[in-house]
């Protein structure tokens, strides 16, 4: 029971950490967009977590862990309604003496939400609020647990040998995808693409986007440490290595390849590389040496900067960086685990075919839902509203107060 009690309370630490990383979210967008659409994005943020979780309650997690049936093709299924303990639910033998169902349920909760956030910041400053929140319970609601139960629901990824440690493909390609498609489906802000150039549209609180991705990083202990699924010390601390090792080499490297292509010190490219190896390091942070970790953080350091400068070369507007850093890391991290992973069954193949698999299923089904919307309420704010701002003309109220004295 004790050891029970330990695993279950770190467990739970992590979930506090994985559910402070919406903050981080938040800080990020907002700091790297324009004052006048913050009320906007803080609203898409709060109502992700939110409506997230009230899903994962109603289906979410039994259509994510439906206990696909020996024989079963592990594609789908569904295991009803709410959730309800399993008879030794609060005892040491579920999950093998690891943690309650019940911590369970709240931290893979908190993972659900996340997908739908990276595609918020992609779709910032031009997308109807009304649209963008029935996107989110579908996404949230059906597609992210499908997609889930192929590997960590013991799915028919599973049963191929694919790996994915802790998201990299399982969150955030998974919304990185749907990140590109909206993207796409909505155009360019207005401006952002004059006479065949990219025009730099600089966010209105660095400082704050600064904070986010400290936050973030910080909740990364959370989101790689209780990927463990217990307080193994051995097994947490390597994990928690890796994964700062890796945040850092992508910081330092997207740094330096910045420098040397732009001829400046970019801040933003800067954080958007410790992001960037946060999520490539998150596939296989518990099989990899420290070695390794490096390695896989600075490569998504340079993929960061390069895969910024395609992304807008092929006319998508990502006002975040959202596309580069969530999907082409989250790819990199994934296949990096079949050349890597200190476990030899791990393959390069393997974990190539469930990439595949993972964008073709995520590219359709977004594709449907964001195409239905266009063509029916449409996505898209009016040019006017998105030149004012979408606070006043979707929320009716700005960021922040008006300081100045009242002239009498």
């Amino acid at each position: 029971m004790e050891l029970l009690t330990t695993n279950n309370v770190w467990m739970m630490i992590c979930t506090a950490l994985v559910f402070f990383m919406h903050t981080g979210f938040a800080f990020l967008e907002i700091g790297l967009t324009r004052q006048k659409n913050t009320i906007n994005i803080l609203f898409k943020n709060i109502f992700i977590i939110t409506v997230g979780l009230l899903l994962y309650y109603i289906g979410g997690f039994n259509l994510m862990y439906p206990g696909f049936a020996e024989g079963s093709a592990g594609i789908i299924d569904f295991a009803g309604f709410g959730i309800a303990a399993p008879e030794n639910g609060m005892t040491a033998e579920y999950a093998d003496g690891g943690y309650t169902w019940w911590t369970d349920f709240l931290f893979q909760g908190m993972f659900a939400a996340t997908a739908a956030t990276i595609v918020s910041g992609a779709v910032a400053e031009r997308m109807k609020i009304g649209p963008f929140m029935i996107f989110t319970v579908i996404y949230v609601g059906l597609v992210y647990p499908i997609a889930g139960s192929w590997k960590w629901g013991g799915g028919f990824l599973d049963q191929l040998g694919f790996y994915d440690f802790a998201g990299s493909t399982l969150v955030h390609s998974v919304g990185g995808w749907a990140a590109l498609v909206a993207v796409y489906l909505l155009g360019a802000r207005t401006g952002k693409f004059k006479d065949g150039k990219v025009q730099a549209i600089p966010g209105h609180n660095i400082p704050l986007a600064t904070a986010g991705v400290l936050i973030l990083w910080l909740g990364w202990f959370g989101f790689n440490g209780g990927s463990v699924l217990s307080a193994d010390p051995e097994l947490t601390s390597l994990t928690l290595v890796t994964t700062c090792l890796a945040a850092a080499a992508g910081g330092v490297v997207a740094a330096i390849v910045s420098f040397i292509k732009f001829k400046n010190l970019d801040l933003t490219m800067f954080l958007n590389g410790i992001l960037g190896g946060l999520v490539g390091i998150t596939a296989g942070a518990d099989v990899m040496t420290p070695e390794s970790a490096i390695i896989i953080g600075a490569i998504a350091g340079v993929l960061i900067v390069f895969a910024v400068s395609f992304i807008d070369n092929l006319k998508l507007d990502d006002p975040v960086g959202a596309i580069a850093v969530h999907l082409i890391c989250g790819i990199w991290g994934t296949l990096a685990v079949g050349i890597f992973s200190t476990n030899p069954e791990h393959t390069f193949l393997i974990q190539l075919t469930g990439v595949a698999c993972y964008a073709g299923f995520c590219l359709v089904s977004s594709f449907l839902i964001i195409f239905v919307l266009k063509k029916t309420v449409g996505i898209r704010v009016s040019e006017r509203e998105e030149l004012e701002g979408l606070d006043k003309h979707e929320h009716g109220m700005s960021a922040y107060s008006d300081f100045r004295m009242n002239e009498h």
